[in-house]
C-alpha cells in the first residue's frame, strides 16, 4: 500500500477539467506494489506484472491447414495435372513422419507434415481413383501448410505489462507452454456510503428512508474492473462519525471510495471529515453530473468522494475512478470504445464543462446511428443508466447542439 504525504498535491481550488484532474493523481499517486503467480484459470481480467514471453513455437510443428494430400512441390509437373500414388495416412496428433517423396500422402487438419512435404491438396480439389491421386495445376509451394512458428515464435512477447488479461490472451499463454502468469495484486478499496437517509439491503424502511443502492453498485463496478473490495458500510451525517469511519477505511486499503455527503448542504461532512485527518486536494470537476466529486489523502490513502445521486456516482466511476483504479493497479490506460452518432435532439450547456447525457441508439432509415436522449431530467433517476444504452458526450467548448448534429456516444458495455 503507498503511503501519501498530506501535502504531495497542490491545487490551486480552481474548478478543474476532468483531464487536469486524472493528470494531478495520475503524476502524483505512485502504482500500488505487489505480485502474485496466478493458475491460467485463475487468470482472467489481471494485470500482467511483466512481460511474458513464448515458451515454444505456436504451432510446434508443421501441420496441414485442411484435409487433404501432402505431396512435395517439386513432385509436381509444372502447367499441367500431375498424377501420384496415395500411400499413408496422417492423423491430428500423430507421432508418424512418413516421406512423400514421389507419392500423395492423405493428411487431416492439424496432423503434422510429412518430413519432406511442404504443400497440400484440399481433398476437394483432387480426383482419387485406383490408388491414384490427380492434382490439378496452380497451387503455389506451401500451400496450406502451417509452418512451426507461423502464429508466434518462441522466445517472441505474447503479453505487456500492464495488460488487463481477457479470454483471447489467456488462450495465448496456454498454446505456447505456460500454465501461470505473474500479475499485480488487486487493489484493495475500502468504500462507504454517508447519509441519514440510507438503510441496509433488507431492512425495513421507515419513513424518510431509502435503501443504499449507490454502496451496491460501486461494489459491483468495482468487482468488475477486479478489485478487491472492502465495505465500510453505512455511516451517518456526523462529520465526527465520517471522520472516525475514514481512518478506519484508511488502515491496510490502497484507495477509499464514498457516496454522497459532498456538496455544500449543512449536512455535507464529506470534505471536514477529509481535512480534519488529511488533505482534500479538490472537490469539484467540470462534469455533468458529478460536479462536487473530491479527491484528497486520508492518513496516507488516495480518497475520492463520490456524489449522492446514483446517475453521477456512475458517471464519475467510469470517467474518473476507473482510469484511476488503472493508475493506481499499474495498468494500462482503458481503452473506451467511442461512436459518433447523430443526435435527435437539441440541447444547451454552459461552456467549460463537459456534460455526459444518458441516451438509446437506433438505427435511422439511412443507416446512421441515432441517439435519443432519455425522456426525465435528473442524475437520481435509476432508470435512466437501465432503460438507456449509454451516454452521449456534449465536450467542454461546445455550448450547444442542434437536431441532427453528430455527437460522441460511449455505449455502457464500452469500459469493459
Amino acid at each position: 500500500m503507498a503511503q501519501l504525504s498530506n501535502d504531495c498535491f497542490s491545487h490551486s481550488g480552481s474548478l478543474m477539467t476532468l483531464e487536469q484532474a486524472l493528470s494531478i493523481v495520475a503524476e502524483r499517486t505512485p502504482v500500488v506494489a505487489g505480485c502474485e503467480v496466478v493458475s491460467l484459470d485463475n487468470a482472467l481480467g489481471r494485470v500482467v506484472y511483466e512481460e511474458t514471453f513464448a515458451k515454444n513455437n505456436l504451432p510446434p510443428f508443421p501441420n496441414s491447414a485442411v484435409d487433404g494430400y501432402a505431396v512435395c512441390y517439386d513432385d509436381l509437373l509444372p502447367g499441367t495435372e500431375t498424377e501420384l500414388p496415395s500411400s499413408g495416412r496422417i492423423a491430428a496428433g500423430s507421432i508418424q513422419r512418413l516421406k512423400t517423396a514421389g507419392r500423395a500422402v492423405r493428411i487431416f487438419t492439424g496432423a503434422p507434415m510429412p518430413c519432406d512435404a511442404d504443400t497440400v491438396f484440399m481433398q476437394e480439389d483432387v480426383e482419387v481413383t485406383d490408388g491414384k491421386v490427380r492434382l490439378p495445376p496452380g497451387l503455389s509451394r506451401g500451400a496450406n501448410m502451417r509452418p512451426a512458428g507461423e502464429d508466434i515464435e518462441r522466445g517472441l512477447r505474447i503479453l505487456s505489462a500492464g495488460q488487463r488479461l481477457r479470454p483471447q490472451d489467456i488462450a495465448l499463454a496456454a498454446a505456447t507452454g505456460h500454465t501461470h502468469i505473474k500479475v499485480r495484486r488487486r487493489l484493495r478499496v475500502a468504500i462507504l456510503s454517508t447519509g441519514n437517509e440510507l438503510a441496509n439491503l433488507g431492512a425495513r424502511l421507515v419513513s424518510g428512508s431509502v435503501y443504499d443502492s449507490n454502496r451496491v453498485m460501486l461494489a459491483t463496478l468495482l468487482a468488475r474492473a477486479g478489485a478487491e473490495i472492502r465495505d465500510f458500510g453505512i455511516v451517518q451525517d456526523d462529520r465526527n462519525a465520517v471522520a472516525d469511519r475514514f481512518a478506519s477505511a484508511s488502515t491496510g486499503n490502497d484507495l477509499i471510495i464514498s457516496s454522497g455527503g459532498v456538496s455544500l448542504g449543512e449536512e455535507d461532512h464529506v470534505k471536514d471529515a477529509v481535512r480534519s485527518s488529511g488533505q482534500l486536494v479538490f472537490w469539484r470537476i467540470a462534469i455533468k453530473p458529478g460536479r462536487p466529486l473530491a479527491m484528497g489523502v486520508i492518513n496516507g490513502v488516495p480518497f475520492v468522494g463520490l456524489p449522492g445521486n446514483p446517475a453521477a456516482v456512475y458517471v464519475t466511476f467510469l470517467f474518473f475512478v476507473l482510469p484511476f483504479l488503472a493508475h493506481l493497479g499499474g495498468a494500462q490506460a482503458p481503452r473506451t470504445l467511442a461512436l459518433r452518432v447523430r443526435s435527435t435532439f437539441a440541447a444547451k450547456k454552459k461552456k467549460g464543462r463537459r456534460e455526459y447525457i444518458r441516451v438509446s441508439v437506433t438505427r435511422a432509415a439511412d443507416g446512421i446511428l441515432e441517439a435519443r436522449k432519455f425522456p426525465k431530467e435528473g442524475a437520481a433517476l435509476l432508470t435512466s443508466l437501465t432503460e438507456s444504452d449509454g451516454l452521449a458526450e456534449i465536450g467542454d467548448d461546445i455550448e450547444a447542439i442542434a437536431v441532427g448534429d453528430m455527437i460522441t456516444y460511449y455505449p455502457h458495455d464500452a469500459f469493459w
